[in-house]
C-alpha cells in the first residue's frame, strides 16, 4: 500500500500582477543579479553576447556591481533594490540563482 501526497503546497502569498514586457531591449539597460552560487560567471557573458547581437545598443550593469543577493536580508533587499536598480538606470533585470 502506498500513501499518495499532493506535491504542491498551498500558496503562502497571493500572486501579483506582472509588469508589462518591454516592447524591445534595444537601447535598454539590463541589470544582472546573481547569488554567486552556480556558474553566473559563465552564463552572463554568454547572455550579454546573445542579447547584444539581437538588440542594438543594449547595455548591461554587471552582477559584480550589485554583489551577491544570496543570504541578504529579504526585507532589506526588497526595500532597497528598486532604488539601487533605478540609480543604475536599469530598465530590466536578469536574475540568476543556482543550487
Amino acid at each position: 500500500m502506498y500513501e499518495v501526497v499532493w506535491p504542491l503546497a498551498p500558496r503562502a502569498v497571493a500572486p501579483g500582477t506582472l509588469a508589462p514586457r518591454l516592447p524591445s531591449l534595444a537601447g535598454r539597460t539590463i541589470g544582472e543579479l546573481w547569488d554567486y552560487l552556480f556558474r553566473g560567471e559563465e552564463l552572463f557573458p554568454l547572455l550579454r553576447r546573445a542579447l547584444a547581437a539581437r538588440h542594438p545598443g543594449v547595455r548591461f550593469v554587471p552582477y559584480d556591481t550589485f554583489g551577491s543577493i544570496h543570504g541578504r536580508d529579504d526585507a532589506e533587499l526588497a526595500a532597497t533594490l528598486p532604488a539601487i536598480l533605478r540609480a543604475h538606470g536599469c530598465d530590466a533585470v536578469v536574475v540568476a540563482v543556482g543550487a
